[in-house]
């Protein structure tokens, strides 16, 4: 699988804060990507740089392997772009907008009229009839990703799509991004990390201006770290006891402890046995994304 982005020794700075400090990604072909960050980490800076609307200090993009030249939008014929809050004229309907979309952009009517048709059904607006003025976010939301993927773009950015939406509109777009998968490359930032791990194939974590992991989230997991095996006793005289024959443990709340090294868990469990000291629980977590980023930022 080739790369639809990919970004090398990307700089930019905004007066004395360097905001991103020599950033690489590549993002393969037909992935849904997340791009992690806390607010500030530079993620929409990023974006804006990709698009061809900032200029970095330093630094390469390309796009399906087509340079990206600041102020001159060549490339934007392969993407698409989904900003955080949307605009649209009110006094139109969805289906109208799209049709206007698609006239400037000089499509056949007839090729606007049944790309209007899928769009609209792919994002669950085919027979609202109401005009935008009165679209609640998550609708507007939805009318944002038809018009991005309007001209069928090879990369559609998606920046912060479920920030201020409720539990069902942030399913709704997460629902619409996956299926949108199938004809593009989906590159979207958040802050959300169940969003990531709830539709996301590949992921990069942005820290101090460039990024500290990337990869596959399945191959993040199997290298980044083990499972949490989480042991619960009775009492703290208990917790006590294996805390000072096993100091690697880490102690959690309701005198449970935190075992990491897996090579350790064996010991473990022999000790118990052999100092017969009564066991409540033992669980064994899967290693998460919010686990893992906060592990990252902490180092």
């Amino acid at each position: 699988m080739s790369d639809m982005l990919t970004i090398k020794g990307l700089y930019k700075r905004f007066g004395d804060k360097q905001v991103l400090n020599g950033l690489d990604l590549s993002v393969p072909e037909h992935s849904v990507y997340g791009f992690i960050g806390k607010n500030g980490a530079g993620k929409t800076t990023t974006m804006k740089m990709i698009l061809g609307l900032l200029k970095p200090d330093n630094g390469e993009i390309n796009v399906f392997g087509e340079k990206v030249v600041y102020g001159q939008t060549a490339t934007n014929r392969y993407i698409g772009y989904l900003p955080d809050v949307p605009e649209f004229y009110p006094f139109m309907t969805a289906r109208e907008y799209l049709t206007f979309c698609g006239e400037i952009s000089g499509m056949a009517k007839q090729d606007i009229q049944s790309r209007c048709n899928e769009l609209l059904a792919l994002v669950g607006l085919k027979d609202e009839k109401h005009r935008i003025k009165g679209f609640s976010r998550g609708m507007k939301q939805r009318l944002g990703i038809a018009t991005a993927l309007f001209n069928r773009p090879r990369l559609l950015i998606c920046d912060e799509p479920t920030s201020a939406l409720d539990p069902v509109g942030r399913k709704e777009i997460l629902d619409i991004l996956l299926a949108a998968k199938d004809e593009t490359t989906v590159l979207f930032s958040t802050h959300i990390l169940s969003d990531i791990e709830r539709i996301c194939t590949d992921v990069a974590f942005l820290n101090c201006g460039n990024i500290a992991v990337q990869g596959t989230i399945e191959d993040i997991k199997q290298k980044y770290r083990t499972k949490d095996h989480i042991l619960e006793f009775c009492d703290e005289h208990t917790v006590k006891c294996i805390l000072k024959a096993f100091p690697k443990l880490m102690q959690a709340d309701n005198n449970q402890l935190i075992l990491r090294d897996d090579a350790l868990l064996y010991e473990v469990f022999a000790f118990i046995a052999a100092k017969k000291l009564p066991l409540v629980k033992f669980t064994s977590v899967e290693p998460t994304l919010e686990s893992m980023f906060l592990e990252v930022i902490a180092k």
